[in-house]
């Protein structure tokens, strides 16, 4: 069976969303930037590739992915965006790979962007009105308690369902901050980020390190901030043990094993499985969590078989559940940070997931990781890589 192989895996930093380095940079160029090094990294010519799939998410409509190959100087390759929120850059990669091991493309680049700073307003009629209203358009409708509200449907109901209390939250954000900031000072991530030419306020500067991590977080910071829902009795989630708000890009070149052979290219990881699922959309949260078991079975492999885990911190309760539910050792989830702490830039973070896990897999020359995060509406989805 062809195999799916990523030949190279790269992100911009990421950035604080309206305050931050890129609250001036739009998402299509932060997607060609990430397009353009993931093909130069490859070892392959760009007009080799045979399709660009980006993730966006709340754009405003275009294609995202063809705007980016012809601003990388690819004019004969297509482009084709994806949207599963969240988890769009995941299946993203999933798509690729399907085509790859279908045997119908060889070579693909897939990723995601997004920027809450620069995105695009939508608007829309209202029968009735005269006036269009400000809003996206819905990804299911509400019934049973389902709102637009993710403090709600990913943080709070999941918390609940799970008996995941207020401490253990703000502990695992805390301890986020911490992994995050040690990775940054280790260097890290420096393989997978390509820096970023900003001017703001008159200065140039090459934008290159995460900016969202907070040094100085501690367990009483996190513990003194009051509930997004002080309404609710007992509301348990805060800005603290929450995933911030963000910009950036990634994108992965992913291509067949016989085109790897023929052009003597390094791999960094193989994809072992995919896979998307459903939840109530209540229990957003959950789909993070589902999705895990559905790829393990895909993949033929349990729990104890993958080496590292990268669960999105959208909210700190959902890798917990993930650990609670899944006996997974919370050690191996998130080593490096994740949403709470990194950010949590929405059609780019799957992609951002696997960069980093495919580089430390790479460095390790061994072993399986797996990406997992839950996806607006009610939905999730994973992929599992392995080492080459």
């Amino acid at each position: 069976m062809t195999e799916a192989l990523i030949v190279s895996a790269v992100r911009t930093p990421i950035a604080t969303s309206y305050k931050g380095s890129l609250r001036d940079t739009s998402p299509e160029e932060l997607a060609a930037i990430v397009v353009r090094e993931a093909a130069a990294r490859s070892g392959l010519e760009s007009d080799a590739f045979d399709d660009v799939i980006l993730a966006e998410s709340l754009a405003g409509g275009g294609d995202i992915a063809r705007w980016a190959a012809l601003a990388s100087g690819m004019p004969r390759v297509p482009g084709q965006s994806v949207n599963r929120h969240c988890a769009g850059s995941l299946t993203a990669v999933g798509n690729a790979a399907a085509s790859i091991r279908a045997g119908m493309d060889s070579a693909v680049i897939a990723g995601g962007t997004h920027s809450y700073s620069m995105n695009p307003t939508v608007t829309s009629r209202v029968p009735g009105q005269e006036e269009p209203v400000v809003g996206m358009r819905p990804s299911f409708p509400y019934y049973d308690g389902a709102n637009d509200d993710v403090t709600l449907s990913v943080g709070w109901n999941v918390a609940n369902e799970v008996d995941i209390t207020r401490e253990e939250m703000d502990a695992w954000a805390f301890r986020s901050h911490q992994r995050a900031v040690a990775a940054i000072d280790a260097g890290q991530f420096v393989d997978e980020i390509v820096p970023v030419p900003v001017t703001l306020d008159g200065n140039s500067f090459d934008f290159s390190v995460d900016e969202h991590p907070r040094r100085s977080s501690t367990p009483e910071k996190l513990a003194g901030l009051g509930p997004l829902h002080p309404e609710i009795d007992g509301f348990s989630i805060t800005a603290g043990n929450a995933s911030g708000v963000n910009d950036a890009a990634s994108a992965l070149a992913i291509v067949s094993d016989e085109r790897a052979r023929e052009r003597g290219l390094t791999p960094l990881a193989r994809i072992r499985a995919w896979g998307a699922v459903g939840v109530q959309p209540h229990l957003t949260g959950l789909g993070g969590v589902d999705a895990i078991p559905l790829v393990l079975k895909r993949a033929g492999i349990d729990v104890a078989d993958v080496d590292l885990w990268e669960i999105n911190e959208a909210f700190a309760s959902v890798p917990v559940a993930a650990v609670k539910q899944l006996g997974i050792d919370e050690a191996k989830v998130n080593p490096w940070g994740s949403g709470c702490s990194l950010g949590h830039p929405i059609a780019a973070s799957g992609g951002r997931m696997l960069a980093t896990l495919a580089h430390e897999l790479h460095r390790r020359g061994g072993g399986i990781a797996v990406a997992s995060m839950c996806a607006a509406a009610g939905q999730g989805g994973a992929v599992v890589i392995e080492a080459v």
